[in-house]
């Protein structure tokens, strides 16, 4: 049997949930484990290399993270908690010594330090070695910056308008960081080489002064002082693409505060021309590209959160776009993912809709726009916060596994392959479950879910059967990040 996991984070409640699903696309009831206080965020690797599935959560309200060795079976064992800085916020996973075990990296926004905790190989991790950032470090990435073979790291610090560079020795230490400035509150970095000079460079949205900063890296771990570009008001998400077909990297911004996409089309020497702007709805949020009409050219489609729609912006593949199509949304649509749903070759877009207790699926037609949505109920007071996409039943349809934060359970939808869905499973959850993730952890080939649950400091495991897979939270404000899956 297939098994795959799904992992859920809640901003309220001090858990995280794991589901785990078999062949059949249905759940065991959640197996619940306790976190620290506030889990913000989870990842997911094998942290004593036996070949099975372990997570790490990160605990804002506690100033840890937890640890929860996986026995491949489905079950987790106790989390062994590990001290961070003050509100630790992101976390990435990556080798910093180079001897083949998974070390862990956390950025405490508390304190303005980022903390490795470089892992034994055995499941255990050895106590944060701290190194300064700036102020109110909010995210991090990972990366080569000086071609040595040592992971380096940057680190988005949102409080001083700061990048910091960490290089790494290789050894698990890094040097003192290197401070680059950006414009005002930047958001999560990015890093891609935009000048074609095998060099990783940097781009940061500054969500305060309508700019995207671009820092060309020099291969020795050095970058260029940032060049500006002006975007629209807010801009609150980034996508990369070549969108004039030239093999040159382009950007795309959504821009919150003035209802636009900004295109800026890369020269391949590390600069962009001005923005080209174009239109959405109110409230633009979520961005993500895709090829939407089969003409190989790349187009892109918002979630427009103030009015409930989305815009989908066909690509003529010279840079330029066509006007948007609207369609309508349910309520508040905050993310958006981008697939194949009924395997017919072409993308179809999945949109989560907030604050009505539903998602909604369009399916593509070349040349023909979208068919209209469907919308799945999931049920009243329901408020879904993220959800994720797998096949759960084993018969070769994409199916929905949604988190329901205001009714404390998870939504599992099964497609029946005539392009409609069966009404939700629900499995309950603990409380208030923000996000959800999946993946087999125990090694069944099926697929199981874990989420994260915020108002009780513990993550809830779910084992799938591989015949398919949600109670009350207090209300959240909306969501601060989006996130865009591809499956094709």
């Amino acid at each position: 049997m297939r098994t795959a996991l799904i992992l859920v984070t809640y901003d309220g409640i001090d858990h995280v949930d794991v589901f785990v699903t078999y062949d059949v696309g249905s759940f065991t009831p959640q197996m619940t484990y306790s976190t620290g206080i506030w889990p913000r965020a989870v990842a997911i690797g094998d942290f004593n290399n036996d070949i099975r599935l372990d997570v790490v959560a990160v605990n804002r309200g506690g100033n840890t993270i937890s640890v929860l060795l996986g026995y491949g079976n489905g079950s987790f064992a106790t989390q062994t908690i590990y001290s961070t800085g003050s509100s630790p916020w992101a976390v990435a996973i990556d080798d910093f010594n180079n001897d083949t075990h998974l070390d862990i990296v956390v950025a405490n926004s508390g304190d303005n330090t980022v903390g490795v905790l470089l892992g034994y190989g055995n499941g255990f991790f050895a106590n944060q070695a701290i190194y300064s950032t700036g102020y109110q470090p909010r995210s991090i990435a990972v990366g080569d910056f000086n071609n040595d073979v040592r992971l380096d790291i940057v680190v988005a610090n949102q409080g001083d308008n700061t990048v910091s560079i960490l290089l790494g020795y290789g050894n698990g230490s890094f040097a003192n960081q290197t401070k680059y400035p950006t414009g005002y509150k930047p958001w999560p970095a990015t890093v891609g080489d935009f000048n074609n000079d095998t060099h990783l460079d940097i781009v940061v949205a500054n969500n305060d002064d309508k700019t995207v900063s671009v820092l060309l890296g020099h291969g020795n771990g050095s970058f260029a002082n940032q060049t500006i570009y002006s975007t629209g008001s807010q801009p609150y998400s980034i996508a990369v693409g070549d969108f004039n077909n030239d093999t040159r990297l382009d950007i795309v911004v959504a821009n919150y505060g003035d209802n636009t996409v900004s295109i800026l089309l890369g020269y391949g020497n590390g600069s962009f021309a001005n923005q080209t702007t174009y239109s959405t709805d109110s409230g633009a949020q979520a961005v993500a590209v895709g090829d939407f009409n089969n003409d190989s050219r790349l187009d892109i489609v918002v979630g427009n959160w103030d009015n409930n729609t989305m815009s989908i912006l066909l690509g003529y593949g010279n840079g330029f776009f066509a006007n948007q199509m609207i369609y309508s949304t349910g309520t508040s649509p905050s993310s958006v993912a981008v697939g194949d749903f009924n395997n017919d070759t072409r993308l179809d877009i999945i949109i989560a809709n907030s604050n009505e207790d539903t998602v909604s699926v369009y399916l593509g037609y070349p040349n023909q726009g979208f068919l209209s949505q469907m919308k799945l109920i999931i049920g009243n007071g329901s408020r879904p916060k993220s959800f994720a996409i797998g096949d759960f039943n084993n018969d070769s349809q994409i199916d929905i596994a949604v988190a329901n934060s205001g009714t404390n359970n998870v939504g599992i939808f099964l497609r029946y392959g005539n392009n409609s869905f069966a009404k939700q499973i629900i499995y309950p959850t603990d409380s208030c479950p923000l996000a959800v993730a999946v993946g087999d952890f125990n090694n069944d080939t099926i697929l199981d879910v874990v989420t994260a649950n915020h108002g009780n400091d513990t993550v809830g495991i779910f084992l799938g059967w591989g015949n398919a897979v949600g109670a009350e939270c207090g209300f959240l404000e909306p969501p601060q990040y989006s996130a865009v899956f591809r499956f094709y």
